[in-house]
């Protein structure tokens, strides 16, 4: 068996037909089921996970035994209801007690009634299945509305004529910040800004539209796990800027 503890794994990727990593996976090293999973330091292990033969595209799966989980909301400290997306927070015995020699951080990381607060945004469906979304601190502020970049980034990389994606926040004086992606093209097919501006605007609400642009580059700056390194993708809007 292979864990994946990141965001809910793609529905291509769970497929084994269309994805040459899992056929791989199958048939040369033997691992026979990628199970689903969600964990961090803090908690110990895992402390979502997908059970063994269930699948739920997306999804990190439900809580584990003897754990309690809740989404807040960052700015309220409301518990959220189904479909809605907060910060994914936790009670339990496998929650630390805090950070060794320092106060301060452990006190940032608790709840005044001691839920753990991940710093991760995820909602749950009817069925307790959990989704992450993003980090909370990676969110875009555009006016009053929260934009997710990986929520926009996974429905571009639906697009076929886009081989990799990240989006980060412009900044802007009426707005806050306004969404704004930088594109690889799939070798030898042609894309315009406004094709890719049209594709997402079709697929969301209004406040998540590319209304910052899109920039096309020929690779997306990731750490040796694959996460995307947003700082650079900043750098690289400011080098841009000052080259117009």
């Amino acid at each position: 068996m292979c864990s994946s503890g990141t965001t809910g794994l793609p529905k291509g990727v769970m497929q084994t037909h269309t994805n040459l990593m899992v056929r791989y996976m199958h048939t040369l090293l033997n691992i026979p089921v990628i199970r689903q999973g969600y964990g961090l330091t803090e908690a110990t292990l895992g402390v979502i996970m997908m059970a063994i033969g269930d699948t739920k595209h997306g999804s990190s799966g439900k809580v584990v035994t003897y754990m309690s989980c809740k989404v807040r909301d960052p700015d309220t400290g409301k518990s959220l209801g189904p479909g809605l997306v907060g910060e994914l927070c936790f009670k339990g015995p496998m929650v630390m007690k805090g950070y060794y020699g320092n106060e301060e951080a452990t006190r940032n990381s608790f709840t005044s009634d001691g839920w753990l607060l991940t710093g991760d945004l995820a909602y749950y469906d009817e069925n307790q299945y959990f989704y992450v979304v993003d980090r909370l601190k990676e969110l875009i502020k555009y006016k009053a509305f929260q934009v997710a970049p990986a929520e926009l980034e996974a429905i571009l990389l639906s697009n076929p004529k886009i081989k990799d994606v990240g989006v980060v926040g412009v900044p802007n004086e009426e707005a806050g910040e306004l969404p704004l992606a930088f594109v690889v093209k799939n070798e030898g097919v042609d894309l315009t800004e406004k094709e890719v501006i049209d594709f997402v605007a079709e697929r969301v609400s209004s406040q998540k539209r590319l209304r910052g642009g899109v920039i096309f580059v020929s690779a997306i700056p990731k750490n040796p796990s694959g996460k995307i390194l947003r700082r650079e993708l900043r750098k690289m809007l400011s080098s841009y800027k000052s080259k117009l």
